[in-house]
């Protein structure tokens, strides 16, 4: 208990030290007007209140990884708890921010758009592309993941309790479906800016429920001092490096995050807000997921590891739930998993279309051509989740493309973050802030491609020779990032020159 408790307490300091210096170097100014007060359109530019804005993006941002993500990665071992407290500090919560801030400097650009202005035209093009991909798959996975929730008990009702579980799954397929196109076309406040806060609430409520079972059942959370092994039950093909930092994900840092930034970011009416709404809810984002990594942890090689017996993923929710909450927390807890898939779902693919009418200059405020952009991304939503449901293995291979996808961008992100910082400080050096962040992730995505087990070259090199590429990739990057900065230093010395 006692790693758990300072975790906690580093997350809180790295939100009232940390964020403070990120806000002091990218020069958050208070009295400039944001693109919410410019130029409110009633459907993207909306001015919401703080309070909601947050919990908006803390529900955006969650989805099931904090949960999930975090469960899947207790699996390696304490360094889980490690890499959500640093990782959440010194790169996701600083990658959000930055980002966010960025969106707001820039009119509310979405994230492709940002990567083009730091990274170059070439980049902008494939990055609208990938990105709405990516997109796209978090769609699918997370229609799939509370259908099949909702699918199983304690939700299906005894009215239902002879019916095909197939049939159940489609019904509550096509009613997550329609409501994300609702949620897609609708102005931000007719349906995200009202329920989200309902869920974000219910979503913590869970987290703290938790802790309050640590306590009353006395759970006895391993600590990191007792070995930082790896404890995955196929550890030889999971080595921790890289796979627990493709596979906790957005409770430490992930792309997803950064696509999600620039809904907020027109609705602000101060630039004072972008620190506690995009790196505050990455930190809360982080409590979360070192929450549900202590619980999780505690089954698979902790005091009570007898009561597992196989469980994956949402099974090992249902399992940590019923194991210390009577039938109703039990219930809601569940319930709070699905709410938090749904409400990432949605705003996935509402990015997905903000992200296509930006660059297609289309006019988003008529409803018809909203429409317009929204369909065909969910028609190829809808193809690839009939195939995730249709074949066996269907699921799981998006979800590993999903997770690999979302990290890459993740890594593009701080490759782009860093550049504006090269900018905005000249020969000051606090560009380091985000390269260090920019060059770990490289050669964690990099090595997920070289060493992972079915995936890309992983089956087919030595596992030595794969990390010795993924360094070699890494470091020419490091070395193409310094040679283009000594060539492109021009003396910007602010984000309004850069422009």
């Amino acid at each position: 208990m006692v790693t758990f408790i300072v975790s906690i307490v580093l997350l809180v300091l790295g939100y009232w030290l940390y964020s403070k210096l990120i806000e002091r170097v990218i020069g958050v100014n208070p009295n400039r007007i944001t693109p919410a007060v410019a130029h409110p359109d009633g459907v993207d530019y909306v001015p919401m209140k703080p309070w909601r804005i947050f919990l908006i993006q803390f529900l955006n941002i969650a989805g099931v990884g904090p949960i999930i993500g975090a469960v899947m990665g207790a699996q390696f071992g304490t360094a889980s708890f490690l890499w959500i407290v640093f990782g959440c500090i010194l790169a996701g919560a600083v990658h959000d921010f930055i980002a966010g801030f960025i969106s707001i400097r820039e009119d509310g650009a979405s994230l492709p758009e940002i990567h083009g202005k730091y990274l170059g035209n070439g980049m902008k093009q494939f990055m609208r592309g990938f990105t709405v991909v990516l997109m796209i798959l978090v769609g699918v996975v997370f229609v799939n993941t509370p259908a099949k929730l909702l699918t199983g008990d304690p939700f299906v009702p005894g009215f239902l309790a002879g019916v095909d579980s197939q049939v159940v799954l489609y019904g509550w397929i096509v009613i997550i479906f329609v409501y994300y196109l609702m949620a897609t076309l609708l102005p931000i406040d007719k349906v995200i800016g009202k329920i989200y806060p309902v869920f974000g609430i219910l979503l913590l409520a869970m987290a703290v429920a938790i802790v309050v079972a640590f306590v009353v059942h006395g759970v006895d959370i391993p600590e990191v001092w007792e070995g930082l092994s790896n404890h995955h039950p196929q550890a030889e093909t999971n080595p921790i490096f890289p796979m627990m930092f493709i596979s906790i994900a957005c409770g430490a840092i992930s792309g997803f995050h950064a696509t999600q930034s620039p809904l907020m970011a027109r609705c602000m009416i101060n630039e004072k807000q972008a620190r506690p709404i995009f790196y505050g809810a990455m930190i809360a984002e982080g409590v979360v997921a070192l929450i549900w990594a202590a619980a999780a942890a505690y089954f698979f090689y902790g005091g009570d590891a007898s009561l597992y017996h196989g469980e994956k993923d949402a099974g090992m929710v249902k399992l940590i739930a019923s194991t210390w909450f009577p039938t109703a927390i039990t219930f809601v807890t569940l319930l709070g998993v699905v709410s938090a898939a749904v409400t990432s779902g949605d705003t996935a693919l509402r990015s997905a279309r903000l992200i296509v009418a930006d660059f297609m200059h289309i006019d988003q405020k008529p409803i018809g051509k909203r429409l317009l952009v929204a369909l065909p991304v969910f028609a190829i939503t809808a193809g690839l989740l009939v195939f995730s449901i249709a074949d066996n293995d269907g699921f799981q291979v998006i979800w590993r493309y999903f997770s690999w996808a979302n990290q890459v961008l993740a890594m593009v992100t701080l490759w782009a973050v860093t550049v504006f910082l090269s900018k905005l400080h000249p020969g000051k050096g606090w560009y380091w802030l985000t390269l260090v962040p920019a060059l770990f992730m490289t050669m964690v995505t990099s090595s997920f491609l070289m060493v992972a087990p079915g995936v890309g070259l992983g089956e087919v090199l030595p596992r030595t020779l794969g990390y010795c590429l993924a360094a070699a990739f890494t470091l020419a990057l490091g070395v193409l990032f310094f040679v283009r900065k000594g060539k492109k230093d021009n003396g910007i010395e602010t984000i309004e020159d850069a422009k």
